[in-house]
């Protein structure tokens, strides 16, 4: 994002079938600084040409929707629209569909209890290239790479593609779930260093977003799934 655009408030659509709960969320965003709510879409039709007729900077869509449900309006948009992000907000953080939706172009997920602030946060986190996880969506995420993914190996003796063993570190870190801020704490260094690190090593790797490094993390072996 340029700094013009972290200065002015995210537009956002809001994307939902029941009308109480869009309007709700509508009406909760409107009364937090950070966010302007430029559209509602009632479905994923609507939504997608919300989107190609506002160019808004994210959408918050709902999953369960009829005629096209989130997953497929979430795969459009990201084709057709790629400066527009999606943050999935979703009932529950087992819904299946959730990981499709990752797979369609998803950066951000929450589930719709989620507070006002919350919300906030996670748009502002996609639009930074961050993922913005809930944590029971992060939680859930790691569950379903322990099931998916079968035993590693053994990890490398050498950290794979170049990265440095602080590199590594972050990525571990990563892996567990922690945040920018818990990483700096943690290793003792300030945000901005971490940072770098991750900038770092989404560059050796080509990865672009924490989900993908979860994944990457499991697949060259760096973390095993929990035992049982």
């Amino acid at each position: 994002m340029t700094e013009e655009a972290v200065r002015r408030p995210a537009r956002v659509v809001v994307a939902d079938d029941q009308t109480v709960v869009r309007e709700g969320i509508v009406m909760l965003l409107g009364l937090l600084p950070g966010i302007e709510v430029v559209g509602a879409a009632r479905d994923g039709d609507e939504a997608v040409r919300l989107v190609a007729e506002l160019a808004p900077d994210a959408v918050l869509m709902d999953l369960r929707m009829p005629r096209c449900d989130g997953v497929e309006a979430t795969r459009r948009i990201r084709a057709e629209h790629p400066g527009t992000q999606v943050v999935v907000l979703t009932t529950f953080a087992d819904d299946a569909s959730l990981f499709q939706a990752l797979r369609a172009g998803a950066r951000g997920y929450l589930t719709k209890d989620a507070g006002g602030e919350e919300i906030v946060r996670a748009v502002q986190s996609v639009l930074s290239g961050d993922a913005g996880l809930s944590p029971s969506i992060q939680r859930r995420l790691l569950e379903r790479l322990s099931e998916s993914e079968p035993q590693p190996a053994p990890g490398p003796e050498e950290p794979p593609d170049g990265l440095t063993a602080r590199e590594t570190e972050v990525l571990l870190l990563i892996a567990e779930g922690l945040t920018n801020q818990e990483i700096a704490r943690k290793l003792h260094v300030s945000t901005a260093t971490v940072k770098t690190h991750i900038n770092n090593l989404f560059a050796k790797t080509g990865l672009k977003d924490r989900a993908q490094a979860v994944r990457y993390a499991y697949g060259k072996g760096l973390v095993r799934p929990p035992a049982g």
